[in-house]
């Protein structure tokens, strides 16, 4: 690590995210933690904690530049701890799905974590600092409703993989989290939208919009899910990739879960004419 006062800056801490939790675990083990937000969100709660902040918008390459300055001034060009956990949800079956809004997905959960590099790592390698990209489940299992959210953390994932095998001999150390189901209001911006009337999943309106509106039952506090993170990316080795947070299974739980044999049952082999 780089000098006396360690530093992390965490993207993505609007209120009641993974994000926020993270910040505040960093700053209670004593690094001196930076919060970014978006333009439009709100800063109560670093304000009410004491945690540094700025505006951050990942997709906007001037905003990371504007960013770094304001670093490269607070800390004096180090950086101990990059968290690239700045990401949205975009729920809906891969037939029916906007393009638009998954190519805007790709920009803030694929995109943006890969300029932030490209700016900062000049930081890092300075105080053979840690990278921590929080990736998904949804980007090794086939998670129902989310064939384009599981793409862009499955090539968050991979390229992660390659950042940590480029970075080894400089220094610098690349975790990747594996996060399950966690308490968070990603889902947020899903929560009105509806599968299209008329279409092959419409035997499943009812139960897509119970998905996008539920409750998370045995979802990981995402306090301790911070704690847990944090904790690892701290360590002088840590793992390469973490898991936490609820699990998932495989196929067949996610044929019962999903209620798929509805589609199969209004959609059966013998009538299909696509």
């Amino acid at each position: 690590m780089s000098q006396n006062q360690r530093f992390a800056s965490i993207t993505g801490c609007g209120q009641g995210s993974i994000g926020e939790a993270l910040v505040k675990e960093y700053f209670a083990r004593g690094l001196h933690a930076i919060a970014t937000l978006l333009p439009f969100e709100k800063s109560d709660h670093p304000d009410e904690a004491g945690i540094t902040w700025f505006k951050l918008d990942v997709t906007s390459e001037q905003s990371i530049i504007d960013l770094k300055h304001e670093l490269d001034i607070l800390t004096k060009g180090y950086l101990d701890v990059l968290v690239n956990c700045a990401g949205i949800a975009y729920t809906m079956t891969a037939i029916d799905t906007d393009v638009q809004a998954v190519e805007k997905m790709f920009q803030v959960n694929v995109i943006g974590p890969m300029r932030m590099v490209h700016h900062f790592h000049g930081n890092f390698i300075r105080a053979s600092g840690v990278i921590v990209n929080i990736g998904s489940v949804g980007g090794i299992v086939p998670y129902m409703y989310g064939s384009s959210y599981n793409a862009t953390k499955a090539s968050l994932h991979h390229w992660s993989n390659t950042l940590r095998l480029e970075m080894s001999p400089l220094s610098v150390r690349v975790v990747t989290i594996i996060s399950g189901e966690v308490g968070t209001n990603i889902l947020k911006s899903d929560n009105l939208r509806e599968l299209p009337e008329g279409y092959f999943y419409a035997p499943l309106k009812e139960e897509f919009k119970a998905h996008v509106q539920r409750t998370v039952k045995g979802a990981t506090d995402r306090f301790d899910y911070a704690r847990n993170v944090v904790a690892q990316s701290l360590r002088s080795s840590p793992k390469a990739w973490l898991w936490y947070g609820g699990s998932a299974g495989i196929d067949s739980m996610f044929y019962r879960q999903f209620k798929l044999n509805k589609v199969k049952k209004a959609y059966p082999a013998s009538s299909k004419q696509v």
